[in-house]
């Protein structure tokens, strides 16, 4: 926030990003990180070093966020890589995600918490089905901003054509899933042309640079501030002479603006009672936000239990056993109608059983497949659960995170699908 011409409060800016094998994820990140001085001497010498052991003659960059040996050894990202760095104008968290086929679940995890996502498109081989893959999962996880990368362009001679033909054929992507800001910049990762400062070699573009456009690019944080949400994760008695009678509900605002003195309905009980204050390591807060970690008190002594929900009484979310969602099938195992798992939703839990499948999406056309059913790991299909008691939740476009669940095999406690509810 700029105040007087003055930053204030940095902002945080989670961003993920994805692509195909190869397209050169981890390299961007590695070459935001060189050339904005944000590499520590140590961690230099340790990918100089690795270089080495691996035979590569020049700096390779993508070694600092590919931490397996496997990684290292085949040049791919296999798991989900986090990296923070600041600048002067903002906080970053980055997630580096795969781009295998059979990585794509983790790509889902590593998108989920993101504000932005990245998309790296190698300018020699133009939009691939990962591309579509993981354009299509950015919209379905509500992500509103994506930044396409046409990266290589070293090795394209820096081609305006082939800049705007790939442009061109993202749009029509972009156009069918209603992604409502987009961004196209043509890049060298390895080089680190138009990453943090600007290529001498692409002057037809006189667009910002990949560092500039996540610096100022604007997020809404909280999307729907009149929906207040604040799930209960624990309850807190001290137990202390100075917190004899103390009695706060803990947990993380899911929504909305919460004050001392705001009348609530509390989940699923429909009891309606009023914020006594709202604490944080001792202080009393006039206020909270989607996002904040505080402790409530209520006026009236009410038995409230980890998984129950406080909201605005003037705006209850749905209750219901039957939910229609979408869901990103993550285990070896198919996902078959009449399968039983655990449903996980914030801090509530409850069992479930699949009602119907009702048509699995076919990524390379962008369509709804009603006939091929058979749910396989990294399918995205929609389905209908009917839960062992009702619960409550939103539409995941109304909340991310009372909208969204994770399938959890009862047998194992392994994850095996995430889900957004419609």
């Amino acid at each position: 926030m700029k105040i007087n011409g003055k930053i204030k409060n940095k902002s945080l800016l989670r961003l993920t990003t994805a692509g195909s094998v190869d397209d050169g994820k981890s390299t961007l990140i590695g070459r935001l990180l060189y050339d904005s001085k944000s590499i520590f001497e140590d961690q230099m010498e340790h990918i100089v070093q690795s270089g080495k052991r691996l035979g590569r003659e020049e700096l390779d960059l993508s070694l600092l966020t590919d931490g397996l040996r496997a990684e290292r050894e085949q040049g791919i990202t296999i798991d989900v890589a986090y990296r923070y760095f600041a600048t002067p104008a903002r906080k970053f968290i980055i997630a580096d995600t795969p781009g295998h086929i059979q990585y794509t679940r983790n790509m889902v995890t590593g998108a989920s918490t993101a504000d932005l996502a990245v998309i790296l498109i190698d300018a020699r081989k133009g939009v691939l089905e990962q591309t579509i893959r993981h354009s299509y999962i950015a919209s379905l996880l509500d992500i509103q901003h994506i930044i396409f990368c046409i990266n290589k362009m070293d090795m394209m001679e820096w081609s305006e054509p082939v800049f705007k033909c790939i442009k061109a054929e993202l749009a029509l992507l972009v156009n069918k899933l209603n992604i409502p800001d987009v961004h196209y910049i043509p890049i060298s990762a390895k080089y680190g042309d138009n990453v943090v400062d600007r290529s001498e070699n692409i002057k037809w573009y006189d667009g910002k640079t990949f560092l500039n456009l996540i610096e100022t690019i604007e997020i809404r944080k909280n999307k729907n501030p009149e929906n207040k949400r604040f799930p209960v994760q624990t309850i807190i008695r001290p137990h202390t002479a100075e917190f004899h009678d103390y009695r706060g509900y803990a947990g993380r605002v899911a929504g909305g603006l919460f004050k001392p003195g705001d009348e609530v309905a509390v989940l699923p009980s429909l009891l309606r009672t009023k914020i006594k204050s709202i604490d944080l390591f001792g202080e009393s807060l006039s206020e909270c936000s989607a996002g904040d970690s505080v402790a409530m008190s209520l006026d009236d002594q009410i038995d409230i239990s980890r998984g129950d929900m406080l909201v605005s009484p003037h705006d209850i979310p749905v209750i219901s056993q039957d939910i229609n969602l979408m869901v990103c099938w993550f285990n070896e195992r198919q996902l078959k109608v009449g399968g039983r798992y655990l449903i996980r939703m914030n801090s509530n839990v409850a069992g479930c059983i699949v009602k119907s499948i009702h048509y699995r999406m076919n990524i390379n056309t962008m369509e709804q497949d009603f006939e091929n059913i058979t749910i396989n790991m990294n399918d995205i299909a929609n389905i209908t659960i009917k839960t062992s008691k009702p619960v409550f939740f939103d539409p995941y476009k109304k909340n991310n995170i009372t909208g969204s669940m994770i399938f959890v095999d009862e047998g194992t406690n392994e994850t095996v699908g995430a889900g957004m509810i419609l």
